[in-house]
């Protein structure tokens, strides 16, 4: 088959699979397998495709169809400019968690230590330490296999001999010291709400990544309640959080001791991000 004619019927069994993206997740799974790009379809649409090369691809679309996440598919998701690979057990980063990194960017300076609880696939802490110099941090997570992700991804992205370590434990279970910054994308989904959440959240990330209790405040509560031991006065506590949740979680950090508390809203205009300085002991 030609390579336009590839495209076409990969439209077609991702179109009747209902996928929004159908159009552009046929080219993408096309380009991988046949390591093309954009404008091979425009400029080389009559090129061949293999016979091999086009079984690949189909195998792919069933994938997709069955609504197995793109990036899943692929094995890497592009977060702040660089390819983090991704895998079964690793949420898959979103561009909704780079306002988060932009904010604490904005807060980072040369020499400080920064600690990202629920680091998943490590994308907050370890595009924080690419963008910056001589700051080193450490990763906690409960999922080994999210720190073996995590592991690999600093491994590839980051120059040698930077200062980052990947802990696991639940929280702060593994972490000693103190840190300039902590940052944390948690788990804030009600968990009543998971079961209507789309297939490709629902079905194909991990739980535990995506449960937040029953009100999805619970790791707000437990990192706000716990931080003051691991962070020194006037660190930064960053907070990822779900477009209702701005006030219940600016509220407990204000109660455990933080000031200059601000919501910051992503692209859409959305509450997306929540921080503030800790002062425990500064009087109002």
């Amino acid at each position: 088959m030609k390579y336009r004619e590839c495209y076409e019927e990969a439209k077609r069994i991702l179109r009747e699979a209902h996928l929004d993206e159908a159009d552009l997740d046929a080219r993408l799974l096309l380009e991988a397998v046949c390591g093309t790009n954009r404008n091979d379809l425009l400029v080389h649409g009559d090129r061949l495709v293999t016979g091999e090369e086009w079984e690949r691809v189909r195998e792919l679309l069933v994938l997709r169809a069955r609504h197995v996440p793109l990036q899943r598919i692929l094995g890497s998701q592009n977060f702040m400019g660089l390819d983090f690979a991704v895998g079964e057990g690793v949420l898959i980063p979103r561009q909704d968690t780079e306002i988060l990194v932009e904010e604490a960017m904005r807060r980072l300076h040369d020499g400080m230590r920064i600690l990202d609880l629920c680091t998943g696939s490590g994308c907050i802490l370890i595009s924080l330490l690419h963008y910056s110099n001589d700051c080193g941090g450490v990763g906690a997570d409960l999922s080994e296999v999210a720190l073996e992700i995590a592991r690999k991804n600093a491994e590839r992205l980051l120059e040698k001999g930077r200062d980052i370590t990947f802990v696991q434990g639940d929280l702060f279970e593994a972490v000693e010291g103190r840190f300039d910054l902590i940052v944390c994308n948690p788990p804030y989904i009600r968990s009543d709400v998971i079961p209507t959440l789309m297939p490709e959240v629902r079905d194909h990330e991990p739980l535990m990544a995506l449960d937040g209790g029953e009100d999805g405040l619970r790791f707000y509560r437990e990192i706000a309640a716990r931080c003051g031991a691991f962070l020194e006065r006037g660190g930064e506590l960053f907070f990822e959080i779900g477009c209702d949740q701005a006030e219940a979680v600016q509220g407990l950090l204000e109660n455990a001791g933080f000031r200059e508390v601000e919501v910051v809203q992503d692209y859409a205009g959305l509450d997306r991000v929540v921080h503030g300085t800790y002062l425990p002991d500064r009087t109002i």
